[in-house]
């Protein structure tokens, strides 16, 4: 089907896309558009990676707009909506805007009413419609990207409801579901109530098959030799293989650890490949990414990236696996060594892909256990890229002759796993059932009942009454913990009548008349909860932590009462750790907030005191200790920490607004250890890096100096900010920020001592060891700026 046969897109959109070089479309989004695409029909398309997927989203989403409509694209990770974003913002050049939100969960985003398409991940339109962002009714069109993610215990309930509140939301709304690995699309066609459009068609070829000895074996029965050559590894030889042909690699392995020793030995590979040109662009890149960090491992990380080689996994922060994917996908790096987080979505396609470990340790199982087949078909499909590759190869390893054929069976000859609905879990549904009520999409336990009904789980589940008995035990809860108030009597036809926008669900819509059903609603807790986007088991947490405390909580004891909620991801106790903070936990017991168990309870205490090393690493990093001994001292990645911030920032401004909500006195407090952890600063440096530019590093240099608030900045000697902040770009900008009549820095000379308003403090210097200093105000650690 060419581009010009299309109808019903905005005017400019076929010339866009022939400019882009699209003249004919892949035989999958022929068959879209064939199904209705354009006509605002319903569709799932389980179409291989590199095969149109986005194009056939993009065809429905501007047919959708043209009709005078606006679309929504849902995607599972925070780097996939910036990529896809990039992407659809090109269509501006023909009047059709783009937005992204994937954050602030507290905010109904109403600026992107105005735009005609909508990137956002689940958990954001989750939120959207909790907090009632009216334009969510102006939708005649979602997209969602990865939907094989329903399977995720963590992320897949959110999207089956989002999905399903949607749905009931817009009557009318056109689906679109995408994914390269779903092994049972037709129930999700099924439940959609959709077309199906399932192909393994491919612009590329991708040949699958399996490495043992010297050979490396196909699915189409072919034979590559590829030899090993003494002790080196296979991935090795496969790596150096491909590299003679100017192709890369992407090698995927099970841990963080393997990630970075395998990088570590294919850079030994990719560094004889590389030209001048190259190494001097990988220095350059190697230097960014020491930049972003002072970590260890952004060290090893530059270092294999200046042979040519990286490694990448959760540990990173999002520049530096910015900075990798980009490199990647420019050919600059030649190999990556990941773990399969790089297979969720992200475009970072090679010419030869290799599962080296294909087994995972599983607590569950008590030791290691072979991947799922559509996690291994997801790194597989990474394989080739049209245009630049002219075949695409994915290659598992095998240690003997009857290993070899156990990979044909298990994946190369498999079909992917049944995407199953992981709603019925507790922990997932106490948060939905909370959501659906608070927003106002069920008032009735027999219209919340009847809600669940047009979910996934519902239309797969064979058990008779295990949703209703799920969803009673979950009510309890939330009825014990104060989030929602159960009554007799209700009229359900005030749950299934048509709302026409966000808000009138929010505000309840019409009351409810009486009735034989049991009345739901949810308190002003429970509205406060749900706005928040807390897990009910957070928040009552935290407010039961709260109300217990007899003195002004410290910042160590709101550090781990966050710690102990479902929302942290908690650090885990290394071996020996235990005694540790055991011994930690009796020094400072009078600082933790609730109810400790006993040493006993082996299970409980180990998770309180896992809990409390977290909250040990927070107040570390609230102390103002250095990145890089953080991270070498509790074993984790720049990115680690940075999660960790991130989500006890967020924990802690949910807190304050529980404890508003509550009438707790300590409100304050907890305001105070919010910003600490924001910043990474002791109470003394809150004021000054409130003032744009001045991180962490640069607030205690200037203190140190007698520069202790932003008054300071506007008062005190030019030369004494200067030879404190080095530059004088940095220091105008700094002064600026803080209201300074004038700023410049034009023949001012560095100075040392202090002056004006800034000496009258001059004694209560405080000099911290555990504070590096940093000469060179170009290198930006977290918290810097």
């Amino acid at each position: 089907m060419n581009v010009e046969e299309l109808s019903g897109l905005p005017p400019g959109a076929r010339s866009h896309f022939r400019e882009e070089g699209i003249e004919e479309l892949y035989p999958p989004q022929a068959a879209a558009v064939d199904a209705g695409a354009l006509e605002g029909d319903n569709l799932v398309a389980a179409v291989p990676t590199a095969s149109g997927k986005t194009m056939i989203a993009a065809l429905s989403m501007l047919s959708a707009v043209s009709r005078g409509g606006k679309a929504l694209y849902i995607v599972p990770l925070r780097a996939l909506a910036s990529e896809k974003k990039a992407e659809f913002e090109a269509y501006e050049e023909f009047g059709v805007t783009t937005g992204v939100a994937t954050g602030n969960y507290e905010s109904n985003s109403e600026w992107l009413a105005t735009k005609d398409i909508v990137v956002a991940t689940s958990e954001k339109v989750d939120s959207l419609v909790r907090n009632g962002a009216d334009w969510l009714s102006d939708l005649t069109c979602v997209v969602s990207d990865e939907v094989h993610l329903i399977d995720d215990r963590t992320r897949g309930p959110t999207l089956e409801v989002t999905l399903a509140k949607l749905r009931k939301l817009n009557p009318g709304i056109q689906q679109v579901a995408l994914s390269a690995t779903v092994g049972n699309a037709d129930e999700i066609a099924d439940w959609l109530d959709a077309e199906l459009i399932d192909t393994d068609w491919r612009p590329i070829d991708l040949q699958m098959g399996v490495h043992y000895g010297n050979a490396l074996n196909f699915d189409d029965g072919s034979t590559r030799e590829v030899p090993v050559d003494g002790a080196e590894k296979q991935e090795a030889a496969l790596v150096r293989d491909i590299l003679q042909e100017e192709g890369s690699s992407l090698v995927f392995v099970n841990s963080r650890r393997n990630a970075e020793a395998a990088a570590r030995r294919l850079g030994q590979v990719s560094s004889e490949e590389l030209t001048d040109e190259e190494r001097a662009d990988l220095a350059e890149l190697a230097a960014e990414i020491r930049d972003d960090s002072d970590s260890e491992t952004s060290e090893e990380l530059a270092e294999c990236v200046e042979r040519g080689s990286a490694f990448h996994h959760a540990g990173l922060s999002s520049t530096q696996r910015s900075l990798v994917e980009d490199a990647f996908r420019d050919r600059l790096l030649k190999v990556i060594s990941a773990t399969p987080t790089l297979a969720a979505g992200v475009n970072t396609p090679a010419r030869r892909v290799v599962v080296r470990d294909w087994r995972r340790f599983d607590p569950s199982a008590g030791g290691m256990a072979p991947l799922d087949v559509l996690e291994v078909h997801q790194m597989m499909g990474r394989a080739g890229r049209p245009g630049l590759d002219p075949y695409g190869e994915a290659v598992l390893l095998a240690k003997s002759h009857d290993e070899s054929q156990e990979l044909f069976d298990r994946y190369i000859w498999a079909d992917p796993e049944a995407v199953r609905s992981k709603l019925a879990a507790e922990p997932a549904l106490r948060t939905h059932v909370l959501a659906t009520i608070a927003s106002g999409f069920a008032r009735t336990r027999e219209g919340l009942l009847e809600f669940l009904e047009a979910t996934l789980y519902a239309s797969q589940s064979s058990e008779a009454g295990r949703l209703e008995a799920v969803t009673d035990n979950v009510l309890d809860y939330l009825e014990r913990n104060d989030f929602i108030e159960r009554s007799g009597g209700g009229d359900e036809s005030a749950d299934v009548g048509g709302f026409t926008s966000a808000a009138d669900l929010a505000d309840g819509g019409d009351s409810a008349s009486s009735g034989p059903d049991e009345d739901l609603e949810a308190t002003s807790l429970g509205h406060t909860v749900s706005r928040l986007y807390l897990d009910p088991m957070s928040a009552a947490e935290i407010v039961h932590g709260l109300e217990r405390a007899e003195e002004r909580p410290t910042a160590l004891g709101l550090y781990q009462l966050i710690s102990r909620t479902p929302d942290m991801y908690e650090l885990y106790l290394r071996s020996g750790e235990d005694e540790k903070f055991g011994e930690l936990f009796y020094e400072r017991e009078r600082e933790l907030l609730g109810d400790p168990p006993s040493e006993f309870e082996d299970e409980r205490f180990e998770d309180w005191l896992a809990a409390l090393k977290t909250g040990k690493l927070l107040e570390d990093w609230a102390k103002e200790d250095d990145e890089e001994r953080i991270t070498e001292r509790y074993k984790i990645g720049p990115g680690d920490l940075r999660g960790k911030v991130d989500t006890a920032e967020w924990l802690l401004g949910a807190a304050e607004s529980l404890a508003r909500e509550i009438d707790s006195e300590w409100s304050v407090a907890v305001r105070e250890a919010r910003a600490r952890v924001e910043h990474g600063v002791g109470e003394e440096l809150l004021e000054l890096v409130s003032v744009g530019g001045v991180g962490r590093k640069r607030a205690r240099r200037l203190h140190n100096a007698g520069i202790e608030e932003p008054a300071d900045l506007r008062n005190a000697e030019k030369g004494t900010i200067l030879s404190v902040l080095k530059g004088e770009k940095t220091a105008e900008t700094i002064l600026e920020n803080a209201g300074r009549e004038d700023p410049s820095m034009d023949g001012v000379e560095p100075t040392g001592g202090s002056t004006g308003s800034a000496s009258k403090n001059r004694d209560a210097k405080r000099t911290d060891d555990t504070v590096e200093d940093e000469d060179d105000d170009s290198q930006a650690s977290l918290g810097d700026f």
